[in-house]
C-alpha cells in the first residue's frame, strides 16, 4: 500500500471516527479494548497498514460501510456518470459546412490535441461542449438537439446535458 494511498485512508478513518464523535481513547473504551487507541491511531496517520479483514471489522465496529472507508469513494456511494458525449465523426463529416464548420474545425483540435484519429468517434466533455455552445451562441440544452437533429449526437446526450444543467 502506497503511503500516500495509507494517509488517505486513515484520514478516512479520522473522519467517520470524529463524525461518532468519538476520541481515540473513546475508541478503545466503547470496543471495551477490542481496538487499541495506538492502533487505530497509527491507522489513522498512515504509519500502519491495515488488513482487509481488520479494515472490515473496523467499519463493522463504526457502523459503516467498507466502501465508505476506502479512499476515492464519494459520501453515500458514487452517483451514476453522467452519459459520455460521444460525436459521431463519420456523420458529421455529411453535415453541411455551413452548419457544422464550428464544430468540425473544434473537433479536429481535440484530435489533434490527443493524437486521437480512429475517424468513426470522438468522446467530448462538458467543458467542451459549453464552449461550443458559446461558439454556436447557443445554450448547451439547445446546440445538443440540434447536434442530435444532425446526427452527430446520440440521444443519450440528454441526459448528460440535464445532469450538467440540474
Amino acid at each position: 500500500m502506497s503511503s500516500e494511498y495509507a494517509k488517505q485512508l486513515g484520514a478516512k478513518l479520522r473522519a467517520i471516527r470524529t463524525q461518532q464523535g468519538l476520541s481515540l481513547h473513546g475508541v478503545e473504551e466503547k470496543s471495551q479494548g477490542r481496538w487499541k487507541a495506538v492502533v487505530v491511531g497509527s491507522y489513522e496517520r498512515g504509519d500502519r497498514a491495515v488488513t482487509v479483514q481488520r479494515l472490515a471489522e473496523l467499519a463493522d465496529f463504526y457502523g459503516v460501510p467498507v466502501q465508505e472507508l476506502l479512499p476515492g469513494t464519494t459520501p453515500g456511494g458514487a452517483a451514476e456518470p453522467p452519459p459520455k458525449l460521444v460525436l459521431d465523426l463519420e456523420r458529421l463529416a455529411h453535415v453541411p459546412q455551413e452548419k457544422a464548420g464550428p464544430l468540425q474545425r473544434y473537433a479536429a483540435t481535440i484530435q489533434s490535441q490527443r493524437g486521437d484519429y480512429n475517424g468513426k468517434v470522438l468522446s467530448i466533455r462538458q467543458d467542451d461542449l459549453r464552449t461550443l455552445a458559446v461558439i454556436y451562441d447557443q445554450s448547451p440544452s439547445v446546440l445538443t438537439e440540434q447536434l442530435i437533429s444532425w446526427g452527430v449526437l446520440d440521444a443519450d446526450a440528454r441526459r448528460a446535458v440535464a445532469h450538467d444543467e440540474g
